[in-house]
């Protein structure tokens, strides 16, 4: 009987007893029907974990070089097979000769580690290592491997060893031959640090890994100084995931190295201070105790000072400043080093710690002496102007502030929409592009309007070069339209998806009346290149912002009428909610001229001004139902719009701009879509009208901490038509957006519409402030998106916005954070010069006390004051 067939039964025994019987050569002439056995039993899901126990073994037996034998032993197809742990295996191996057991045990150390859990081949592996006499494999896979074996709560016994004894993980590293060369490497394995953390059965902080390793350097079995070398150059890398620095920071607590040990490495720790903050706060803390002693020199001093004082977390600045204050205090010949030093914190963002600096260098100053006055001097340049005076006494000439200017960036102008694509070939390669990924508006509505275009101009050309696109990208989006282009759509397929009524070929359960409008252009799309190919679709934008050029759309018009050919309802409507108005005389008597019902169409459209501007009221938070039926949200300010009336257009395009009240803005899922640049881009002279629509997504980046729904923030800032209250809401909530990057996109928004002078920076601050009260917007999150405004510049701006949310702000209790927003304030009317009182700051400042917000609020007080 073959081996293949004593596999088929699951027969181990059989196996490594008939692989005694071979010679080599008929071992090897067993392989390929072993490799098409294993193909059978991959795509088989009723194989027993005996076929393949046989299957592995027989596969060790007959590959007779060790490096296939190494990639059978741990192929992924014998993984959780428990194989691995049959002594069978073990035999068959151990009849082969020392050289491939040695080359087999090298390979498999370097096979990859699982992602988690413990490895089923290791026992084996480490058999391996042992019986072989090879040196213990330093691979990053074995030592993950060895980390995660020895944490588990039992050792586990196979017949051919057993792992060292004992549940205690001290024991067992202890009696462990490879503790000594594999632990070292715990700090160089990329993704290890949790894994030290463990192991999970551990009673206490003594019995897990950094407790482990400290007693095995106390015991000997390691050497305590490199393991304290390896931790701290760990440390000073940096880097992985989140939680690693704070493993690492724990096995070096747990060796507590002595000042001397710390003395040899202060180098390293001077690096440390540029890293994570409690790394850096380690760092620092030994540094200065260091120091203390009298065992650091005054140039390094001054590189941590370098390092430190520039760094954001306030703390650090704070604990520099202390330590320098000390080390001045203490060897008075250090006051002039000191002072310069402390003097670079005047730059620092924060008012109070450039406060902090100069009482440092104030204390410190006579014993300084005046060779150190001009360099202050310039430093000073740097403060506050809160600090100009109190820095005039001290360095003996006046502080000059800049003559402010606002600075603003400049009008973003929308960029041209280039030609239409002109070949196949290249219309292939663009389609490829946004399929992959390329979400942005232009390239989509060229691919779009290029694969109308060669359908009806060179089908068969078309076809060719699409065939390697479809064949990569296919089922969804332009690529249905694509399909349809190129003749690869049945009829019955077309007009399925053309009407629309079937989810999940452009409309979904998740869809947003934008998306029901985008699903509308591409299901007539499909229906135009299944029917009736046009020439062009008439709603491709000639400008970025989505807009088209009033005089290109009429010649498009009059280039249908042409060719006696009527365009598709939903496109015709898309291009006139997309059309710039216009009064030109000549535009709209050639627009007259185009004697069909589109043409008149365009005309009266023109004539009446386009789609009308909706008035917007804001709505207050409310517990009670909307008149579409959801239940309103206590804390969300949202915006009321009437609808547009009577439009005329098509019905998905009616009802995105109809009542809010009546609208959805997309049914209820656990999944919301990013924010498609294309949304902006259907109403681009209407950007309050969307902005309405949005304001859901906007919100929930604030109070329910979703990613990325902000990023058309700037879009809304560059397009046409009214900002009123609905965009300066969005704007609000973006302000106060839980992620970085969706405050960001606020920020741009905010010194967009300033530059473009479309901000009412009373209105944003007054909707600010009404979503702190609530709790929607947290004030901390304004107060660091507002401080990146000011920073850029616009401090005018930015006073404008905070003038107007103050006496909303402090007209109850004022909250955590609040402090933060007043200092921005007071920064703010002090570079700008603003002047008259704000009631509700001078009520602030006359409770007197020692908070934040009181002392933020007197600042402020005595800067309107002049």
């Amino acid at each position: 009987m073959s081996l293949a067939d004593l596999v088929r039964k699951g027969d181990t025994a059989g196996v490594a007893a008939a692989l005694a019987e071979l010679t080599p050569e008929q071992r090897r002439a067993e392989v390929p029907a072993l490799r098409e056995r294993r193909k059978e039993m991959r795509d088989s899901w009723s194989s027993s974990p005996d076929r393949w126990t046989a299957l592995l073994v027989a596969g060790a037996g007959c590959l007779t070089a060790p490096t296939a034998a190494a990639e059978w032993i741990g192929s992924r197809a014998f993984e959780d097979r428990a194989g691995w742990r049959n002594p069978l295996l073990v035999e068959v191996i151990d009849r082969q000769p020392p050289e491939w057991r040695q080359v087999v045990t090298e390979r498999l150390a370097e096979r990859r580690a699982p992602g988690w859990g413990w490895s089923e081949h290791f026992p084996l592996l480490e058999y391996l290592v042992r019986s072989t006499g090879c040196p213990v494999p330093t691979t990053d896979s074995f030592t993950t491997q060895w980390v995660r074996e020895r944490s588990r709560p039992e050792p586990r016994h196979a017949a051919f060893g057993t792992l060292p004894p004992g549940r205690n993980l001290f024991a067992r590293l202890a009696a462990d031959p490879f503790t000594p060369v594999l632990a070292p490497r715990v700090f160089e394995v990329p993704d290890l640090a949790s894994e030290l953390e463990g192991p999970w059965s551990a009673r206490d902080d003594s019995e897990r890994w950094p407790g482990v390793l400290a007693r095995l350097a106390a015991e000997g079995v390691l050497d305590r100084a490199d393991l304290i070398d390896r931790c701290l150059a760990r440390l000073l890398r940096g880097g992985g995931r989140p939680n690693d620095n704070r493993v690492h920071l724990s096995i070096l607590g747990a060796l507590a190295p002595t000042e001397d040990e710390y003395a040899g490495h202060a180098r390293t720790l001077l690096g440390m201070l540029d890293g994570p903050s409690t790394t850096a706060a380690l760092a620092q803390q030994v540094l200065a105790a260091l120091d203390a002693a009298g065992r650091v020199d005054a140039e390094l001093l001054g590189e941590a000072c370098l390092t430190v004082l520039f760094r954001p977390e306030k703390k650090l600045v704070r604990t520099q400043l202390g330590w320098l204050d000390r080390a001045a205090r203490t060897a008075p010949d250090r006051a002039g080093p000191v002072v310069l030093a402390a003097a670079g914190a005047f730059g620092h963002p924060d008012r109070i710690l450039q406060e902090q600096a100069l009482k440092v260098v104030a204390k410190h100053l006579r014993k300084a002496g005046p060779a150190v006055l001009p360099e202050l001097r310039d430093a000073a340049e740097q403060l506050d102007p809160a600090h100009h005076v109190r820095a005039a006494e001290l360095f003996g000439t006046e502080v000059r502030a800049e003559e402010y200017a606002e600075l603003l960036p400049a009008v973003p102008q929308p960029r041209p929409v280039p030609a239409p694509i002109a070949t196949p070939a290249e219309l292939a390669e663009e389609l490829g592009a946004v399929l992959a990924g390329d979400t942005g508006l232009v390239p989509w509505e060229r691919a779009l309007d290029g694969l109308v275009r060669h359908a009806r101009a060179d089908r068969p050309a078309l076809a060719e070069a699409l065939e390697p696109v479809l064949r990569v990208h296919g089922g969804n989006s332009l690529a249905l339209v694509a399909e349809a282009a190129a003749g690869r759509m049945t009829a019955a397929r077309a007009a399925e998806i053309s009407l629309g009524r079937v989810r999940g070929h452009f409309r979904y359960d998740w869809s947003t009346g934008f998306d029901v409008q985008i699903a509308a252009r591409l299901e007539e799309a499909v229906r135009l290149l299944a029917v009736r190919p046009v020439p062009y679709l008439l709603a491709t934008p000639t400008l970025s912002t989505g807009a088209i050029d009033a005089a290109v759309l009429v010649e498009r018009i009059a280039g249908y009428a042409a060719a006696d050919i009527g365009p598709g309802p939903v496109d015709l409507g898309q291009a006139l909610l997309r059309v710039t108005p216009t009064d030109d005389p000549a535009v709209l008597a050639a627009a007259a001229q185009i004697d069909t019902p589109a043409g008149r169409r365009l005309t009266a459209w023109l004539r009446g001004g386009g789609l009308p501007h909706q008035e917007s009221t804001v709505l207050a938070p409310s517990n009670g139902r909307a008149p579409n039926g959801r239940r309103r949200s206590a804390t969300r300010r949202l915006v009321h719009q009437p609808g547009a009336g009577a439009t005329g257009l098509p019905a998905d395009a009616d009802r995105l701009v109809d009542s809010t009240d009546r609208q959805l803005s997309q049914r209820y899922v656990w999944w919301n879509p990013p924010a498609s640049e294309q949304w902006a881009a259907i109403l681009p002279h209407h950007r309050e009208e969307t902005a309405a629509r949005m304001l859901e997504r906007f919100a929930a980046c604030a109070d329910a901490d979703d990613r990325g729904g902000c990023r058309l923030l700037p879009v809304l800032a560059e397009a046409g038509g009214p900002a009123g209250p609905a965009v300066h809401l969005a704007v609000a909530y973006g302000l106060g957006a839980r992620h970085s990057e969706d405050r960001t996109a606020a920020v741009d928004a905010l010194l967009v519409l300033a530059a473009r002078g479309d901000l009412d920076g009373a209105l944003l601050g007054r909707e600010a402030a009404e979503l702190v009260v609530p709790g929607a917007v947290k004030p901390n999150r304004l107060a660091e998106a507002l401080r990146s405004a000011a920073d850029t510049g616009a401090f005018g701006t930015v006073w404008t916005v905070l003038a107007a949310a103050l006496p909303v702000l402090l007209a109850g209790e004022p909250g955590r954070g609040t402090g933060d927003l007043l200092a921005i304030a007071a920064d703010c009317a002090r570079r700008t010069a603003a002047r008259g009182p704000i009631a509700e700051v001078t009520a602030l400042a006359a409770r007197g006390g020692s908070s934040r917000a009181v002392r933020e609020a007197a600042a402020l007080r005595d800067v309107l004051a002049g």
